[in-house]
């Protein structure tokens, strides 16, 4: 049986050697070099005119190991180009920032990582309007649209509640007002979801988690997916309005995001996510695997008074699930029923590990209200439906039997 190109996994792993790598080598070796010399002086300069291109000069703006990272990522997301920073949060910020100015106003979705909630008060107070609302209906979206609205950002799947936004219409939605629309697609990663088949602009991801899938490497990306037209964005600056249009994001988003923020990528982290990035295709699928299995016998648990996944028929967005996702990934919650046994419950897991984190290897549960979002307060997490009884549990790659035994067992006390 033939086919168009080789498939994911096929892909990924060969990358390094078909991008071309020193000494005939399988995988690209670890630059650590900060400085890059030159043979002539205006070459020099030229890398900072933008006339040298493929260059390195300063490793705060890229590495050649980085810079390998990310043409597997691109290769992944099917894009145009994509830009590495130190953590998933660096991509964000990196994004916001640099795409956004004091009057915009930027719809998100009410459903977000507590981080990037917390990144949301920063932005207002410097002049940027946020519109938090409910993004599984695109009607929402619609009904905050205002003339400064420049971005609309969604996670795929909402992290910790699971709750999928109306994708394919919000992303038709920006196409006809011209706004960017960026997709954290860190709990799907490419290997589950393309946010350039519902019109993404730009795709980031946070590689510590999924694509890395690890945990022992911070890191982040923003990929351009080359189809939002940049010559319509009114914030690219003059200085990178020059050359081929398709590619005036990225240098925003590399200059401003490193070169003036320096939220930049080790090498060191960077040879390490590629390498767990070989797997993904793998790791994604009995990760998903898994997570429906314990959904579904969570589901039925006396203990147990809901559970949020997407890949179970009683999820709210089911149906946008299986319509844009080939799974449902690692990602769910439960909420107990009598909320005095969720500590001594989780305390007597054996093989989950209680943790911060997620899309590792191993499962890991955390108990959500009192630790990563404690400080958006009773409110906020009332809105975005963090009860105080919710686990979120990121599901590992461990033998599904040994995950059921170990849940079976702490919950029945």
């Amino acid at each position: 049986m033939s086919r168009d190109k080789p498939g994911l996994a096929t892909r990924i792993v060969h990358a390094d050697r078909h991008f071309g790598v020193e000494h005939n080598a399988i995988r690209k070796p670890i630059h650590n070099s900060v400085q890059y010399s030159f043979d002539k002086v205006e070459d020099l300069i030229g890398v900072f005119q933008g006339t040298v291109k493929n260059a390195f000069n300063y490793s705060r703006t890229g590495t050649p190991t980085t810079a390998a990272l990310e043409a597997k990522l691109t290769q992944l997301e099917e894009g145009v180009g994509s830009v590495c920073y130190a953590s998933g949060m660096g991509a964000i910020s990196a994004t916001l920032l640099t795409m956004l100015k004091a009057g915009d106003q930027l719809i998100s979705g009410r459903y977000v990582f507590a981080g990037t909630n917390s990144l949301f008060g920063t932005m207002r107070d410097l002049g940027i309007e946020v519109a938090m609302v409910d993004t599984c209906n695109a009607a929402n979206v619609e009904a905050a649209l205002k003339p400064n609205t420049r971005m609309v950002f969604v996670e795929t799947i909402a992290n910790p509640g699971t709750e999928v936004p109306d994708l394919g219409a919000i992303g038709e939605l920006c196409a006809r007002h011209g706004i960017l629309f960026v997709i954290d697609n860190t709990i799907t990663s490419p290997a589950l979801f393309l946010p350039r088949r519902v019109k993404a602009g730009l795709s980031i991801n946070s590689l510590s988690k999924t694509i890395s899938g690890h945990g022992v490497a911070l890191g982040g990306v923003v990929t351009d997916t080359g189809v939002f037209d940049w010559q319509t964005h009114p914030n690219i600056s003059h200085d990178y309005r020059k050359g081929d249009p398709r590619l005036w994001g990225l240098q925003q988003l590399r200059k401003k995001g490193l070169r003036d923020m320096g939220a930049s990528l080790s090498s060191d982290s960077a040879s390490q996510i590629g390498i767990g990035a070989e797997t993904l295709a793998l790791r994604i699928k009995q990760s998903s695997s898994n997570a429906m299995a314990l959904a579904k016998f969570l589901q039925g648990h006396p203990a147990v008074k809901r559970v949020n996944y997407p890949g179970l028929e009683s999820h709210p967005q089911y149906a946008l699930a299986r319509e844009h996702f080939s799974a449902a990934s690692w990602l769910l919650s439960f909420e107990f029923k009598d909320l005095p046994e969720m500590l001594p419950a989780m305390n007597r897991l054996q093989i989950a590990s209680r943790a911060t984190g997620m899309g590792d290897t191993r499962t890991l549960v955390i108990p959500v209200a009192p630790s990563i979002y404690y400080e958006a307060g009773p409110e906020a997490r009332a809105l975005m439906n963090v009860t105080d009884g919710l686990v979120r549990v990121s599901v590992g790659i461990e033998e599904v039997d040994d995950l059921l035994d170990d849940f079976d067992q702490a919950l029945r006390g």
